[in-house]
């Protein structure tokens, strides 16, 4: 009835956007950013990590980061967004998927975030327990347009590739995963 090839990969998709408030802490790709504000949010608001969350989530057809860890739930006031991220992953897991790789952009007019992309990735990739290079972080700016070009708030995107690992025999993907 359906005919259409099992290829074993999957893409997901992840967008989300947290408001800035002066004086909070600004937790971004699981690390402490210095900056005057930091966003708002239910947990630590780390507007990165729910939007990778969401990618892997989306790409196993797992439904999404509030489904699973609900703003509504007292256990996640405050919650470190990696241990979200880690759970997300041993959901994954469970379900017989492994990361393929991610790529995500953070949209934020201030602070720069060069200098702190790669302990990001860093801290990404060991949270995951996958290889730093298979965790892409970028940054850009809006032009100073929109909400977060105001720096009242920042946003980001991600999408991410996962396969379907066949228990049995591995199903080859490990001589594709080291292409």
């Amino acid at each position: 009835m359906n005919n259409k090839p099992s290829l074993n990969f999957r893409i997901g998709m992840g967008y989300d956007v947290h408001q800035l408030e002066e004086g909070k802490d600004f937790w971004l790709g699981g690390i402490k950013v210095p900056h005057t504000h930091g966003a708002v949010g239910h947990s630590d608001a780390d507007v990165l990590i729910h939007v990778i969350c969401d990618a892997l989530l989306g790409a196993a057809n797992l439904r999404d980061i509030g489904y699973h860890f609900s703003d509504k739930d007292p256990q996640y006031k405050g919650i470190d967004s990696k241990i979200l991220l880690a759970r997300v992953m041993e959901l994954l897991r469970e379900n017989h998927y492994e990361l393929g790789n991610i790529d995500s952009t953070i949209c934020l007019q201030q602070p720069k975030l060069s200098p702190h992309i790669e302990e990001m990735k860093r801290v990404l990739a060991e949270t995951m327990k996958v290889r730093v290079e298979d965790v892409s972080v970028k940054a850009t700016t809006t032009e100073r347009l929109g909400f977060v070009g105001r720096g009242e708030g920042v946003s980001a995107y991600c999408v991410a590739l996962i396969y379907k690992v066949d228990t049995a025999s591995d199903a080859g993907f490990s001589s594709i995963k080291t292409i």
